[in-house]
């Protein structure tokens, strides 16, 4: 099966509507993650079948939990290779998407992914989360690989503004990451992720802060 058809298949599967431009842009992406991963280590999965289910499925996974706002502002800690930050701002491009990542050799891949994919609606941040100011706050932080659950929410918190989101994607139900989060955070729903390819179990841990 090749990339564009496994993409295709994957995306009705999770009942998504990804057009033809957001499919193609996102087969340029992995093209372009495989052929940095060679000098520069961006991923573990090397395999093009695998980056299509592990990467650019399982990002994508999270889009219906992220909110209908057709302009929202998402940030994504500890981008990497941009998951997943960049398959939800090809499929969105709507929305405004900041990758920020303290690794100057990550973040100069993020920037060239921007210029060769033209993406239009996305920005690179290189510095810790934790330091970071922004000029305009985010409806949604997200994370794939940042941390545990206590350190994103610490770090993220700051970034969103009244009535944002916290989404930390996991793996197994994480019980004890969610009982070392602090009284502020309410967990509002942590649902469980069906990614065609991907046959470990998935969640996304979706978290508020309580009114002050």
């Amino acid at each position: 099966m090749t990339v564009a058809s496994a993409l295709v298949e994957g995306a009705a599967a999770l009942g998504l509507d990804v057009d033809a431009k957001a499919q193609s842009t996102l087969a340029d992406y992995l093209t372009l993650l495989e052929k940095w991963n060679r000098t520069h280590n961006l991923t573990a999965i090397r395999d093009p079948s695998q980056m299509v289910t592990h990467h650019l499925l399982d990002s994508l996974a999270t889009l219906p939990h992220l909110g209908s706002d057709p302009a929202l502002r998402i940030i994504d800690i500890g981008s990497g290779g941009g998951l997943p930050g960049i398959p939800i701002a090809i499929a969105r491009p709507g929305w405004s998407v900041c990758l920020i990542d303290s690794s100057h050799k990550k973040a100069a891949f993020l920037r060239q992914a921007v210029i060769e994919l033209e993406l239009r609606n996305v920005e690179v941040v290189s510095q810790r989360a934790e330091s970071y100011s922004p000029p305009t706050l985010f409806s949604v932080a997200i994370s794939r690989a940042f941390s545990d659950l206590p350190s994103f929410a610490a770090a993220a918190t700051r970034l969103l503004n009244p009535g944002g989101r916290l989404v930390a994607m996991k793996g197994v139900y994480p019980h004890e990451e969610l009982q070392q989060l602090s009284s502020a955070h309410r967990v509002v729903a942590v649902p469980e992720l069906r990614v065609p390819g991907i046959e470990g179990r998935r969640h996304l841990v979706i978290v508020e802060m309580d009114a002050p």
